[in-house]
């Protein structure tokens, strides 16, 4: 009779994780780069291709990283936030243009507006998945020793500014 309920108890615990999850947000991925230096890297900035960026340059600043592609429909419903986000000069924005053309990229920036304080071009995506990216757009902040504080999958909105972003930004340019 023992014998019979250990397969039930299982198949209740199975079906419970189950059940939980179906009320989990799937936007929320948990990043094990949360808490650690950034992934150094030096890419051709998109503007000049000659010139290179790297995170080194922003340390004692706080900053966000936000990568983006022209071919993402994604990436256009939260443009407008970041052109927003980027006229209030509260916080550098670099842009990371993922798998994409400088062409199609500096197309996409001149139709839309640029809210980047520098863009630079992953041609091969080798930066993106060093950041985690699991696809684009994906943001981070990243505080003033360089290390990632927060990681935003999916579009920014005006909501997660509001409620997330802007005073964990605060926060940190505070410390």
């Amino acid at each position: 009779m023992k014998r019979a309920l250990i397969p039930l108890a299982i198949f209740l615990l199975v079906v419970g994780f189950l059940f939980k999850g179906l009320f989990l947000n799937p936007r929320e991925v948990p990043s094990p780069l949360v808490g650690k230096p950034t992934p150094q890297f030096s890419l051709p900035r998109l503007d000049n291709p000659e010139t290179v960026f790297s995170p080194k340059e922003m340390l004692g600043k706080v900053w966000m990283l936000n990568a983006w592609a022209s071919w993402c429909p994604a990436c256009i419903e939260e443009h407008p936030v970041l052109v927003s986000l980027a006229k209030t000069g509260l916080v550098p924005l670099v842009g990371l243009d993922y798998k994409d053309t400088r062409q199609d990229a500096q197309r996409w920036l001149d139709e839309g507006g640029n809210p980047y304080t520098v863009t630079v071009m992953d041609v091969d995506g080798r930066v993106g998945i060093d950041y985690g990216v699991y696809g684009v757009p994906e943001t981070y902040v990243i505080d003033k020793a360089g290390v990632i504080a927060y990681k935003q999958i999916g579009p920014v909105t005006v909501e997660a500014l509001r409620d997330t972003i802007i005073p964990l930004v605060k926060r940190l340019q505070a410390q």
